[in-house]
């Protein structure tokens, strides 16, 4: 009997123990590279896109004070092009790969940054993964409106590596 309970609290404990485990970004990002006009593929579902459904894209440009201006786009239901400005800063200047992003500005500064990692990019810059440490937020974006089944294959498979589900991934309508 106490073997048995043994096994249930480690299946019990498996995943608390994936979610408090490290989330790996890539090595490097070239930010000259990185920035430009990226089309969601997918997304976990979040509070501050619910009036996106189609054409959701994020487009990002270098500012001379070394942050960048960040662009999130997408279209309503009724058809309606909505937008937020907002600007990201890095957190980690060795690899470039782990920034935070602010879209409330008052009183001349930018309030309350999530984490924005990228934890997985294609060696062409033709895809990225985005997520954060808690793993409630995640993206999947494209340099096209459309991902091959082989590139979103990898994709899913650094998810896993990383402790998400790619199960809790919607795609994102992009005509």
């Amino acid at each position: 009997m106490v073997a048995r309970e043994a096994s249930l609290l480690l299946l019990l404990a498996a995943p608390l123990t994936l979610a408090a485990q490290e989330l790996t970004t890539v090595p490097r990002v070239d930010l000259d590279r990185y920035a430009g006009l990226w089309h969601e593929i997918a997304r976990i579902p979040n509070r501050f896109q619910r009036r996106c459904t189609a054409r959701t894209t994020a487009e990002y440009s270098l500012l001379p004070d070394g942050r960048i201006r960040v662009v999130n786009r997408c279209c309503t239901a009724g058809g309606e092009e909505i937008s937020a400005t907002g600007v990201a800063r890095v957190v980690d200047a060795q690899s470039n790969s782990k920034l935070e992003v602010s879209f409330v500005r008052f009183l001349g500064r930018n309030w309350f940054y999530g984490d924005y990692w990228i934890i997985g990019l294609d060696p062409d810059y033709r895809w990225a993964i985005v997520g954060a440490p808690g793993r409630r937020y995640g993206w999947i974006l494209a340099r096209d409106r459309t991902l091959s089944a082989a590139d979103r294959a990898q994709c899913d498979q650094i998810l896993r590596q990383r402790g998400y589900d790619p199960g809790d991934f919607v795609d994102s309508p992009q005509q």
